[in-house]
């Protein structure tokens, strides 16, 4: 097997496996701290928990990106794959709610094994390839979310949370073992810069069409995030009870990632022949025009029909905004770029939920949907826009980066 391939599909299955360690705990959050004694303020100890791995991410990624372009991204996937293993098993040992904020600030700010094994799949791949490698590593996240709550759901009715916690660590730690043995990191230039958050971001200032994907990525996540809080209780609309709307809405969520495993190695195949750009577009469109298809069903059948079908074109964004990372970076920095791709999902994904909150319960949960649909055609209209910096680069026979 050619070592792309090989790279391709051990990171593959090691992103699975971390990315449903993740989804396998994350959602259990607040039942664990009641489990830990927890009877007061539940709720603000729930945002806390759930946004200070998200801040710390986006504040600690630069840092990081910048140590892997100088000493290897492989390296910087098997240290973060031995910090997640230790962390998971010792919150599996938590007995107070700020002992479990800690661990999860020092999860945001060590972490980063996905962001690496996309630069190295982004690196190491054919150029030609790029785009169906970018679009397969994105069904290991999608399969891994839709596999986590159901493996720690049937751990934590089993065992305990606790347990699910430690299986957790287990998982991440046999993730990294495998990165270990079977990657190989083939094209490695060492950068020759200092490792400096404040250098990488004035490198990255220079290259504008980078600065636009990060802009494109932080409003797209924040986008789709502001529907993640309040999904449950539009499902409780239809009528159902709030035990059987969390059932639902698990579903529902996992539709999306049903479609995404399905079809995002097709649009990746597409955006090798035509251009992640143009794959863009119509991502962005569907998935603006998608969010607003959901408001008038009132019925979960035909809710969920939607949810599918949006799923199906939406999976082609996020590993579009990879491959326009890919075509826009030289590959000594490379590692750097994603890192700040990493930064900008990462605040997308903290403030969206925010703002959905704040608007549903300022105004109603329809709301939140024309909100979404409206700022992801925006976001469109911006993808669009940013064609001008990149009509030379963005073609699958291309090999050239730009460096503004």
């Amino acid at each position: 097997m050619e070592i792309w391939k090989k790279n391709l599909w051990v990171l593959w299955f090691g992103s699975l496996i971390v990315s449903s360690s993740f989804s396998m705990v994350v959602p259990f959050l607040p039942i664990f701290l009641i489990q830990i004694g927890v009877t007061e303020n539940v709720e603000m100890w729930s945002g806390l928990l759930f946004s200070s791995a998200f801040l710390a991410g986006a504040i600690s990624s630069p840092f990081w990106g910048s140590v892997g372009d100088k000493y290897g991204r492989k390296a910087m996937i098997i240290r973060a794959g031995f910090v997640l293993c230790v962390i998971y098993i010792l919150t599996s040992f938590v007995t107070s709610p700020v002992q479990l904020l800690i661990l999860r600030l020092l999860q945001g700010l060590l972490s980063g094994f996905i962001p690496g094994a996309i630069a190295i799949v982004g690196t190491n791949t054919p150029e030609h390839k790029v785009g169906y490698a970018l679009s397969t590593m994105s069904t290991a996240t999608a399969t891994g979310s839709i596999m986590g709550p159901l493996i720690g759901g049937v751990l934590a009715k089993l065992f305990s949370n606790r347990m699910a916690f430690a299986s957790a660590g287990v998982l991440c730690l046999l993730a990294t073992i495998l990165v270990i043995l079977y990657v190989k990191e083939e094209k490695f230039v060492p950068g020759k810069e200092r490792v400096s958050v404040f250098n990488t971001i004035k490198v990255a200032a220079q290259n504008k069409l980078l600065v636009v994907v990060l802009i494109l990525t932080m409003f797209t996540q924040f986008s789709v995030m502001t529907i993640e809080p309040v999904l449950p209780l539009y499902i409780v609309g239809f009528g159902h009870s709030a035990s059987n709307a969390s059932i639902l809405a698990g579903v529902i969520f996992s539709l999306v990632g049903i479609a995404s495993i399905i079809f995002a190695p097709r649009w990746g195949k597409l955006a090798d022949k035509i251009g992640f750009q143009k794959v863009l577009l119509i991502g962005l469109f569907a998935g603006g025009v998608g969010s607003l298809l959901q408001i008038p069903f009132h019925n979960i059948w035909a809710f969920s029909i939607v949810r599918f079908l949006y799923g199906c074109f939406f999976c082609a964004v996020f590993p579009a905004l990879n491959g326009l990372v890919v075509r826009a970076t030289a590959s000594e920095f490379r590692g750097r770029a994603f890192s700040l791709s990493q930064t900008s999902n990462q605040l997308g994904g903290m403030l969206g939920p925010l703002a959905g909150g704040a608007i549903s319960g300022v105004f109603s949960i329809h709301t939140v949907f024309w909100v979404t649909g409206i700022l992801l055609l925006l976001t469109m209209g911006l993808a669009f826009w940013s064609q001008r910096f990149s009509h030379q680069t963005d073609t699958p026979s291309s090999s050239r980066t730009l460096n503004h």
